[in-house]
């Protein structure tokens, strides 16, 4: 439960921080689509006998950077990048299938095992958010003026290719991180739910970035708290807190207008 926590509360900050700009931006999908491709690197990397970290990390930031460096030519595709991330999470079934030992560690990215998280993956969680959030600062202000208005930002000089690129290397990093406690099919949960709710809440860009931190580490703390109790995964908890979460700020939105 210490490294629960430990890494739980890592990994909520990285991911309510970016995924402000994750939000902002209207990469969801690509979020989503990361963490899938990011799964049949995790389960190649078993077959081979290294770490499915290493795989994940490897085929995330591998994936983010072709996915920056194409820019807006991916927009309108989301159907064809849909049959592609089907066959990714395909792949690495039949990576697993082909896997002769036990390979619960790769099964459990796809939902989560922060329970069973050892010192060492805290320690590497640990200088994976330190690395994102580096980056991300050094990133900030060019990233916010392009994300908010990305043909301004061109007429103005800034690098926009050269940003996406580099800002979707980072949400890679971040995406790596978050797999480990939500896992692949929930990982809209901590990167994007939080900000989602906290741009709904104001539209100054650093109290939503604190406030999408704020309940990311809500999230998961609360979630873990309940697991300790509790026979159900901690997947199961985070994602039910946030779900429910930003449906009551629609309704009160919706009931206030």
């Amino acid at each position: 439960m210490v490294n629960a926590f430990l890494a739980g509360t890592v990994v909520a900050v990285i991911a309510g921080a970016i995924g402000y700009f994750v939000v902002l931006r209207s990469s969801s999908f690509a979020a989503h689509a990361l963490s899938h491709v990011g799964f049949a690197g995790a389960t190649g990397a078993v077959l081979l006998g290294l770490s499915p970290i290493f795989g994940l990390l490897v085929f995330t930031v591998g994936s983010g950077v072709v996915i920056g460096a194409v820019g807006d030519r991916v927009r309108g595709r989301d159907v064809t990048i849909g049959i592609v991330l089907a066959w990714t999470l395909g792949l690495g079934v039949l990576f697993i299938s082909l896997y002769t030992g036990y390979a619960t560690e790769a099964y459990a990215l796809l939902f989560g095992e922060i329970l069973g998280i050892s010192s060492l993956d805290v320690e590497v969680t640990a200088a994976v958010a330190v690395l994102t959030l580096l980056a991300l600062g050094a990133l900030y202000r060019p990233l916010l003026f392009a994300s908010v208005d990305q043909e301004l930002a061109r007429a103005k000089g800034v690098p926009v290719l050269a940003l996406s690129t580099a800002f979707m290397a980072v949400l890679a990093l971040a995406v790596t991180d978050a797999v480990q406690v939500v896992g692949v099919l929930l990982i809209f949960a901590l990167v994007v739910t939080p900000a989602a709710i906290s741009i709904r809440l104001t539209s100054r860009p650093a109290r939503a970035i604190a406030i999408a931190v704020g309940l990311s580490l809500a999230f998961t703390w609360i979630g873990l708290f309940i697991a300790f109790y509790s026979p159900h995964p901690v997947s199961f908890f985070i994602t039910s807190l946030a779900f429910g979460t930003y449906l009551l700020v629609r309704v009160l939105q919706a009931l206030r207008n």
